[in-house]
């Protein structure tokens, strides 16, 4: 039950990337260029995930466990320090110079586009290397 709701969930997540166009690198590129061309419309669909995940969140937060799991994974650290901020700093840098993080790029890829798929492929590398370099 809990992997065909996982599927469902992801599946609408997709969907609603898509329908957004938040898979479109050039309209997430133009959305970053305040200073140029900007295209406000993502700001809207932002805002729009604020008013269903609020309500979401101050729901989760009064129960005592999820509906289709054993407990929550809330991180237990909540200090900054070089490996987040470094993290952060790439992964904003990644976003701004190719449009694409990485939920979008993984439902981009039903589309076909060789260039998405140079993205993830890119994206998984250094997840790996990343595992690697920290069990090093």
């Amino acid at each position: 039950m809990r992997i065909a709701v996982a599927l469902i969930a992801g599946l609408l997540f997709g969907l609603g990337l898509t329908i957004s166009q938040m898979i479109d690198p050039a309209k997430v590129l133009a959305f970053l260029d305040i200073a140029g061309d900007w295209d406000p419309s993502l700001a809207l669909v932002m805002i729009g995930a604020l008013f269903v995940a609020t309500p979401a969140f101050g729901a989760a937060r009064r129960s005592p466990r999820p509906l289709f799991g054993t407990s929550f994974a809330i991180p237990e650290r909540r200090d900054n320090n070089v490996r987040l901020l470094g993290g952060a700093a790439l992964f904003g840098a990644g976003w701004g110079l190719v449009g694409y993080c990485p939920g979008p790029a993984l439902a981009g890829l039903a589309f076909g586009d060789w260039r998405t798929w140079l993205f993830v492929a890119a994206m998984i590398t250094g997840m790996a290397l990343q595992r690697a370099t920290q069990r090093a």
